[in-house]
């Protein structure tokens, strides 16, 4: 009978640390790397209750590794400590220490990183790859963007269209975004924050030769916020040359970006085609016996489904010409080609990705046909 209770009780505690340490889930984030580049998921600005958020930062960690990311920054406001009264941290860096201890033993980079925030017209500014927070907390904004050039960090403008700053929902390049710009103080801007996508930063993005970027925000838990709110996290995909800090740097600064949520996909040409052409796979390219009507089963190998239009000069049989590919899935299409060829052009519109606002990208693969 002891033996028995022993061995029930090690069940159970097997049982409850397997739980606890298991970062399985079924909503983990895909996508291919591209020719040249390795394809790093990034969530670069969350928050833990170092600053406004609701959760320790080894949550954020946790999360992470569910969601199959590979990078994150816990990016802590400087200056908004709501949480000082309960938690008293004169050390701006704790977070991030607490979050690189957390990962030391999962294949998870932490970037070090603190939002700059000030009301409008400086507004808030995600600065990463930072040494030391709290010599970013300085009286004057212009003081913190120049300890942060100083510090070498990659900076980037967050939410810029958000209403409580900039009540018409569209952003406004201020003069002070100018000069940070000018003095190559400010290096990117976000696209997608939370929920939002702003056409209005994406064509500021393009205007300024600034990086494209796609953020959670989280305050929460990403359950909560979106996963049982039927979404994906929104990230950023940065094509790095290999799965290190120093190379995503370099590759943020090279504005080698993808912003994604969802079904959305938001990124300068050349760098969501090349994902785009990764992103779909063709099998089983054959004729219909004694017909010229292709059947090719086209795969989706990335986690967001793919939405597309046909641009060829081949009509489908039994399909619209607006059709899409669910992640993870397949979607056979039937192409009348009129004479049987030897390869095939698809060419394809991918309405779900913009390279700037109201324009998707075109993207077509050399299909090779069964005789």
């Amino acid at each position: 009978m002891k033996f028995q209770a022993f061995f029930a009780l090690f069940l159970v505690t097997s049982t409850l640390f397997a739980q606890e340490h298991s970062h399985q889930s079924s909503r983990t984030l895909v996508f291919p790397d591209v020719p040249g580049y390795k394809t790093l998921k990034t969530d670069l600005h969350q928050h833990t209750v170092f600053s406004d958020g609701n959760v320790w930062p080894n949550i954020r960690v946790m999360e992470a590794l569910r969601d199959n990311l590979d990078v994150i920054s816990l990016t802590e406001h400087l200056e908004y400590q709501p949480h000082a009264a309960d938690i008293l941290h004169p050390n701006r860096n704790r977070s991030y220490e607490i979050a690189l201890n957390e990962a030391k033993d999962h294949d998870l980079l932490i970037v070090h990183g603190s939002e700059i925030t000030r009301q409008a017209p400086m507004g808030h500014s995600n600065a990463i790859f930072i040494a030391d927070a709290n010599k970013l907390l300085k009286d004057e904004a212009e003081e913190s963007f120049a300890e942060a050039k100083k510090q070498d960090a990659f900076v980037f403008w967050n939410h810029p269209a958000w209403y409580a700053q900039s009540p018409s929902g569209n952003p406004v390049l201020s003069d002070f975004q100018k000069v940070r710009i000018k003095k190559g103080e400010l290096h990117g801007i976000e696209v997608i924050n939370t929920v939002d996508y702003s056409e209005e930063s994406l064509a500021l993005a393009l205007e300024n030769n600034l990086t494209i970027m796609g953020t959670s925000d989280i305050h929460g838990l990403i359950d909560w916020d979106y996963v049982e709110k039927g979404h994906d996290r929104p990230i950023t995909l940065v094509f790095a040359k290999e799965r290190s800090i120093e190379s995503l740097k370099e590759a943020l600064f090279a504005g080698r970006t993808v912003a994604v949520f969802n079904s959305l996909l938001v990124g300068k040409e050349e760098n969501l085609v090349p994902l785009l052409n990764a992103s779909l796979k063709f099998e089983n390219a054959k004729y219909i016996n004694n017909t010229s009507i292709l059947e090719i089963t086209l795969k989706n190998v990335t986690s967001s489904d793919l939405i597309f239009e046909n641009q060829m000069p081949y009509t489908f049989y039994s399909s619209s010409p607006v059709f899409k590919v669910p992640a993870g899935g397949t979607k056979t299409l039937r192409i009348k080609t009129l004479e049987k060829l030897v390869d095939l052009p698809i060419r394809l519109k991918a309405l779900g990705a913009y390279t700037a606002p109201k324009e998707h990208p075109i993207v077509t693969w050399n299909v090779k046909l069964k005789e």
